[in-house]
């Protein structure tokens, strides 16, 4: 847009100037000529004067001696004149021969071109003589000229002067529009990067500056609904607390079995999630991604946790690592809650005994691959959508993956296995730590 608008004002500006000085030009030419034509008029007419003042009774020969040619700055001439219209006796600067000088010596004034230049012819009537007197004199093509090259240059530099003012005027005005508009497109970013503290000083033209406040007012509006959706949140976690802490009871009113510990595991495995979310819940901004974790052991802990329900339903949950440390940019409750929802995905969507893996494998110098495969019918299009689910859950498993593989930098590729069953492959970039 700043360019853009240098462009125009250039081009304008250069059209304004053409438009002015290429007249003004013409018309300087136009003024040197005749300023230069009429220097050599009166030239030629103060010398035909004084001669006049000189002529009564004095012959002709008389009268032309001692005349100043040199009242003018051009070069002067008298002619007198002899039978039938020609030149008899020349005074001063020499003329060309073959100027035709019978009307002159008739006594018509007028100015004629010849050779190099202009030369203008005043006649001088002497009474009581059949003498004629002509005074000439020459003005040389260059004089006609005079001046004209340097004002044209002169023209041209304050023409590029003035092109070069427009240009820097519209720099200016474009900076003024520009910057305002950058610093908007700056500060939109950074929100959208997640840090909602970002804000922009309104400034350039008035209709910027609206769209600045709007932006400003924009930005501290979802800060307000993301405090509200927060405190929901937590508040809706800590409802859980109450059913929970009557389940405990219940659970620990049991006889002493292995199956009593185990669930007073899982009762509390789900307290300390219980106290994830409202921590999460409550946190300003999501800042796990720049913390870190080993996917290897996370991934191991996890498969150990499931396990025991693996069992009840008679499947076959293996772990597959060669045990190489694989550190992500991912908290450990972050990769913990990713990893719980691909097996859960597992679980929830496929029949008691369908039998499933998870695999962690460095891939190369940069790269870790976690794999859930299982055995059971495979995603479809619809079971792969946020909010689908064909289980009666919320179908938000494959959401939070999605997020927390996003937020490590990592991708996400859902497909089914050629021998049947699904497949869920997430690669993350490592981390030095």
């Amino acid at each position: 847009m700043r360019r853009r608008l240098i462009l125009v004002s250039a081009a304008v500006t250069t059209m304004v100037v053409l438009a002015f000085l290429i007249p003004l030009s013409l018309t300087i030419r136009d003024l040197a000529r005749d300023q230069a034509l009429t220097a050599a008029q009166n030239q030629a007419e103060a010398i035909a004067q004084l001669i006049a003042l000189r002529s009564p009774g004095t012959p002709a020969d008389e009268v032309v001696e001692n005349i100043p040619l040199g009242l003018g700055e051009y070069d002067a001439s008298i002619l007198l004149s002899a039978d039938q219209g020609t030149t008899r006796e020349v005074i001063g600067a020499p003329v060309p021969t073959g100027e035709n000088l019978e009307a002159a010596f008739n006594g018509a004034s007028f100015r004629a071109k010849v050779t190099g230049g202009q030369a203008f012819y005043a006649p001088v009537l002497v009474p009581n003589s059949s003498d004629a007197i002509v005074v000439r004199v020459f003005v040389p093509d260059g004089e006609l000229t005079e001046g004209v090259g340097r004002s044209s240059i002169i023209l041209a530099l304050l023409g590029t002067a003035l092109i070069l003012i427009a240009i820097f005027v519209a720099d200016r005005l474009g900076r003024s529009i520009v910057e305002p508009v950058r610093e908007l497109s700056a500060t939109a970013a950074i929100l959208g990067e997640g840090n909602l503290d970002a804000r922009v000083t309104p400034s350039g033209p008035p209709e910027v500056q609206e769209v600045a406040l709007e932006l400003n007012d924009l930005a501290d509006r979802i800060v307000r609904l993301l405090k509200l959706e927060r405190e929901a949140a937590a508040d809706l976690s800590h409802r859980l607390r109450t059913p929970l802490t009557a389940l405990r009871l219940d659970a620990e009113a049991l006889p002493s079995s292995p199956g009593k510990e185990r669930v007073l595991e899982d009762l509390d495995d789900l307290d300390r999630t219980v106290d994830y979310v409202i921590r999460e819940a409550r946190r300003p901004a999501r800042t796990d991604a720049s913390n870190a974790c080993n996917l290897t052991v996370a991934a191991r802990d996890r498969v150990e946790f499931w396990s025991a329900l693996a069992e009840e339903q008679d499947r076959n949950l293996e772990y597959i690592s060669d045990d190489a440390p694989a550190w992500i940019a991912a908290g450990s409750d972050d990769a913990s809650a990713m990893i719980d929802a691909l097996i859960g995905n597992v679980f929830a969507h496929t029949d008691e005994g369908v039998d499933l893996t998870v695999a962690v494998a460095v891939t190369g110098p940069n790269d870790v691959l976690l794999v859930v495969d299982d055995q059971g019918p495979g995603f479809s299009a619809e079971m792969a959508a946020r909010g689908s689910s064909a289980a009666g859950s919320t179908g938000l498993g494959l959401d939070i993956v999605t997020n927390t593989a996003r937020a490590a930098g990592g991708q996400l590729e859902i497909a089914s296995n050629p021998d049947g069953g699904g497949r869920v492959a997430i690669t993350l970039p490592l981390i030095v730590v």
